[in-house]
């Protein structure tokens, strides 16, 4: 079994509706993202999917948040935006993206001190 990692990051401002404390205000994050699947097949030439091709499957979906407010989005608005419900929906669209490979998790950074790993 293999397991292939890419990383990218963008900026976006969130609040956190219902929570006591400064985070409830509007602020923001340079998040790091990671995205993990997994195989057991190889191609000819021995490559089991192409970073670059899931580099771009990845910036893809991150390109829609960067330099916006999560509350503005249509997941965010039903989802508080908090670092949980961001793995999660990386997670939701990057799996679409990807099939038939298996997405094992995507690993979310809002500092270089704190983050969270979503899988299913």
């Amino acid at each position: 079994m293999f397991e292939l990692t890419v990383r990218s990051d963008f900026s976006s401002a969130h609040f956190l509706r219902d929570y006591d404390g400064k985070c409830r205000n509007l602020h923001g994050h340079t998040w790091q993202v990671a995205v993990t699947v997994s195989g057991d097949k190889l191609n000819d030439i021995g490559v089991m999917a192409d970073f670059v091709e899931m580099k771009q499957q990845l910036n893809s979906i991150l390109v829609r948040l960067d330099h916006s407010c999560l509350n503005d989005h249509e997941y965010f608005k039903v989802n508080n935006p908090t670092s949980e419900n961001l793995a999660r929906f990386i997670f939701q669209e990057y799996k679409r993206l990807i099939a038939p490979l298996k997405l094992v998790k995507v690993q979310v950074w809002e500092s270089d001190r704190a983050d969270v790993v979503y899988y299913e």
